[in-house]
């Protein structure tokens, strides 16, 4: 079962300004071939699917946690995606529509995601960055733990590639450090995945890392996270279980060549995490309904109720 925390796993800094393209750029990191929809599918099918769990545990125990932190990663993508098509929150009358006859969103109908507005008012969609819907044949579980593992390797090399190019076409803030931070968990995941294939293969995959060559430390938003050490640590995603990871992930290994040294080490739980970003109403797009002042009022009282 999962346990839902009312927190982004990292802070995500208010968008610039308003730019529904480069929201659109971001969907690919949610519903492309290599984004965070394709590695939750990918992780949570296999871990449901896993065969022989006990006598396995490490492997299961290592794909199980994987699988929570990658709802999170989409979690943390959507937000980016709302943020950037919603713009800064500025403080205005958000109990009356302004006049709809004016095109108060003209600019939405010549953006790259139209229905990014049009159907869902600015929020994330399990779409790419050109709007083909993510779908379940992205998704490889095969009962096979060694390929599987393989293919998870290369799913988060891939997605790697994938962010540091989505990262080079961002200049908004809210956009380049969602790409930063994944960059830094991808390659952890990568790295564990590895690690993996070298204890049940004897085949030392990780000498491959990083495959694709990038370097952490020429992606400024992700400095903070490597001076934390968020590039050696594996969370368990759980108050208690999942803690056979560390057969795989430790045992006195090192961070990869080229990031800040430490060893390896499995954190129990989850990381502290940010908080999620209000996304202001918008009237003259009917949200949320034509007469907010109503929910809002009901809203409080029912606030009120549970207290």
């Amino acid at each position: 079962m999962f346990l839902r925390v009312d927190k982004l796993q990292i802070e995500l800094p208010p968008p610039a300004k308003q730019d529904a393209n480069a929201a659109a750029a971001l969907q690919e990191l949610l519903g492309g071939k290599y984004g965070e929809m394709s590695t939750l599918g990918n992780y949570l099918f296999q871990s449901f699917n896993f065969r022989s769990k006990s006598k396995l545990r490490p492997f299961y125990s290592l794909v199980a946690a994987i699988t929570a932190e990658e709802l999170g990663h989409v979690e943390l993508v959507s937000n980016g995606v709302a943020m950037l098509n919603n713009g800064p929150d500025e403080d205005h009358d958000d109990t009356m529509p302004g006049d709809v006859t004016n095109a108060p969103f003209e600019m939405m109908k010549d953006v790259r995601l139209a229905a990014g507005f049009f159907s869902q008012g600015g929020g994330a969609v399990p779409v790419d960055s050109n709007g083909l819907s993510w779908n379940k044949d992205f998704v490889t579980t095969t009962g096979n733990v060694i390929f599987d593992l393989l293919h998870n390797f290369h799913l988060e090399c891939g997605a790697r590639l994938h962010k540091l190019r989505v990262y080079e076409t961002l200049t908004d803030p809210t956009g380049r450090e969602v790409c930063g931070y994944l960059l830094v968990r991808g390659s952890v995941h990568a790295h564990a995945y590895a690690l993996a294939l070298k204890k049940v293969t004897g085949v030392s995959i990780e000498k491959m890392l990083p495959t694709p060559n990038i370097p952490l430390d020429k992606i400024p938003e992700a400095q903070k996270y490597l001076a934390e050490g968020a590039h050696r640590r594996l969370y368990t995603f759980s108050p208690s279980d999942y803690a056979e990871i560390a057969g795989i992930w430790g045992n006195g290994e090192t961070a990869l060549a080229g990031d800040p040294p430490g060893e390896l080490e499995v954190v129990e739980g989850m990381p502290d995490g940010g908080k999620i970003q209000e996304l202001v109403g918008e009237p003259s797009a009917f949200t949320p309904d034509y007469a907010p002042e109503e929910m809002y009022e009901i809203a409080a009282k029912l606030y009120q109720a549970s207290r």
